[in-house]
């Protein structure tokens, strides 16, 4: 039992254990939706353009959060007004905005001749770096992230399934896929501490992704994605801190490790069922 439970005993690997839950959660109540309408693309894009306001505030001494919500503010407006230019596919405006985004990104952190800004800390993230008023403004993001999850899931549920009808009762879909974005961009901005830009589809995608073939509801796929998650979390610092591994890399890795995982049973069980209904066919005949 030491094994398992004596790295949370040091304070900083508590803290991280808690960001990583709150992280976990956030990403699964914008992340279903993502996986849900195939926006993983867009996910990436987003999670890539924070680099040019994460990069100044860096070098400008500010809060690297305020940076980071100021590029996500960006690229959400880019993102809203590329997907109503009609002569524009939305995957070509948002190649465009990741490029542009990544490129100034990098010409901000190329004015530092000392290149004093440390890239891998915001590329990568550092989770055991996380530090209590971290938790409290993720505490906070979580419950902003609870409140548009609780008050747009209609309108959300139904520009997923159906524009059309979304227009037709009235529920605006053009503003429901502003507030979507806003959404995720709330989840990116409040996951880049601690798994980085890189590697915040780890924690965003996968458990949703993973708890799909699972769950018979929406919010089902949140819960599990949520309780995935967190399991990531977990066994991410356990075996990081035994194996002397990145930690934010290894809870992301294993988030995607549980993806397949998933998968491979799903599979499993459908091909048990179909030779069960098989023989149960076989018997009848």
């Amino acid at each position: 039992m030491e094994w398992l439970t004596g790295p949370f005993e040091v304070t900083f690997v508590q803290r991280a254990l808690w960001g990583g839950m709150l992280v976990s959660a956030i990403c699964a109540l914008a992340g279903t939706w993502v996986v849900l309408r195939g926006m993983a693309f867009l996910g990436d894009a987003m999670s890539h353009g924070l680099l040019p306001g994460v990069a100044l505030a860096a070098l400008l001494g500010g809060n690297l959060l305020l940076g980071a919500l100021l590029s996500a503010a960006v690229m959400t407006a880019g993102v809203t007004a590329l997907g109503r230019a009609p002569r524009l596919s939305q995957d070509t405006g948002i190649g465009l905005l990741f490029v542009g985004m990544l490129s100034l990104g990098v010409i901000v952190v190329s004015r530092s001749q000392s290149f004093a800004v440390d890239l891998t800390g915001f590329l990568f993230g550092d989770v055991l770096a996380v530090r209590e008023q971290d938790l409290a403004l993720l505490g906070v993001a979580l419950l902003l992230a609870l409140a548009v999850s609780v008050l747009g899931h209609r309108s959300f549920l139904a520009l997923t399934f159906d524009p059309r009808k979304a227009r037709t009762l009235g529920l605006r879909p053009r503003l429901a896929h502003a507030v979507l974005l806003g959404l995720l961009a709330l989840a990116i901005v409040a996951s880049f501490h601690i798994v980085g830009t890189l590697l915040v589809l780890g924690l965003l995608i996968a458990p949703p992704a993973a708890a799909l073939p699972w769950a018979r509801s929406v919010r089902g796929v949140m819960a599990l994605a949520a309780l995935l998650g967190i399991t990531a979390t977990f066994g991410g610092l356990l075996l990081s801190w035994h194996l002397s591994t990145a930690a934010g890399a290894t809870v992301s890795a294993l988030a995607v490790a549980l993806f397949f995982l998933s998968h491979l049973a799903s599979g499993l069980r459908h091909h048990r069922r179909a030779r069960l209904a098989g023989a149960h066919a076989a018997a009848t005949d």
